[in-house]
């Protein structure tokens, strides 16, 4: 027996858009990498964020990874303007006001050396006199720019933002703008 759904696991470039049609002429999307019909992404990533994206015609596999009922866990790499304090990362990794919201309890940590990416077009803004940081940001949810919000409410603005892992796929050796199918072990993981 055939499996006619599709998975498949895509770095997103900075300034690609996470969908197939164009809203704009200048704007890339999905489309410039991946000719695959009928997939689409579960969630997103905001057009100035990068890393890992996973597409699938599966719908009842994209509305249990999307739901927020399921709860599953993201990774992100996010390099932040100076140097978060203790205080900081507590305040993220038990939840913050955003807008009119607080969010859920969050894993946090403050990278020690910067993670190995490749680098970003444009380069991110570079300022002298102002350090960066690296943190490690496990999420069980995905509001619209969280991640950027978080930062920016413990007075640390996010810089650039990969999403390395969702549950437990990874970009591992993807290169950026590359794709490809999930293997089995990995399909198994997930369609549990």
């Amino acid at each position: 027996m055939t499996n006619h759904y599709r998975y498949i696991i895509f770095y997103k470039p900075y300034g690609v858009l996470s969908q197939f049609t164009k809203d704009a002429p200048t704007h890339s999307t999905l489309k410039d990498y991946i000719d695959v019909p009928d997939v689409y992404p579960v969630g997103r990533l905001d057009w100035d964020s990068e890393g890992l994206l996973l597409l699938t015609n599966d719908g009842q596999l994209q509305h249990r990874l999307a739901h927020p009922r399921f709860g599953h866990k993201r990774t992100y790499w996010v390099q932040v303007e100076r140097i978060p304090d203790e205080d900081a990362i507590k305040r993220l990794q038990t939840g913050v006001k955003i807008q009119d919201y607080r969010t859920q309890p969050a894993q946090v940590r403050l990278l020690s050396k910067e993670p190995e990416l490749p680098e970003r077009t444009p380069p991110i803004r570079f300022r002298k006199n102002v350090p960066t940081a690296w943190l490690e940001m496990t999420l069980t949810e995905g509001k619209n720019r969280q991640v950027r919000r978080m930062t920016a409410a413990v007075g640390f603005p996010t810089l650039r933002l990969v999403r390395v892992s969702i549950a437990h796929l990874q970009l591992d050796d993807l290169q950026l703008g590359e794709w490809r199918d999930l293997t089995t072990s990995e399909l198994q993981f997930i369609s549990v």
